[in-house]
């Protein structure tokens, strides 16, 4: 099972608000959506692992930090993202980071 990070982007929002409207109009049923959101998940976690190659450097203040359930939890303040020649700052920033090669525990 692939973790169900990135039903919280504006993709996956968007993905499941499209997946209840079909189900209230019944053009699917609530376990087709299921499969597709278990699908959704699994193509995500694939294409970030597989196509994104983007480096970005960042440095911050660490202001606290959580492990839990093999997920990391970090919340920096002032942090400045750096790739190449692009800078941007920002006041505060929360990062959630759990292992990508083994999804076989992901959280539910």
């Amino acid at each position: 099972m692939a973790y169900q990070l990135y039903r919280n982007t504006t993709l996956g929002n968007s993905l499941q608000e499209s997946l209840d409207e079909l189900i209230q109009t019944q053009q699917i049923t609530p376990q087709l959506a299921l499969q597709v959101l278990l699908q959704f998940d699994k193509a995500i976690n694939t294409a970030l692992a597989n196509r994104v190659r983007n480096r970005v450097n960042f440095r911050g203040s660490l202001n606290t930090y959580r492990f839990c359930d093999n997920v990391w939890t970090f919340v920096l303040n002032d942090v400045e993202f750096r790739e190449v020649t692009d800078l941007v700052k920002v006041d505060k920033v929360k990062i959630v980071a759990c292992d990508g090669k083994n999804t076989s525990n992901a959280a539910e």
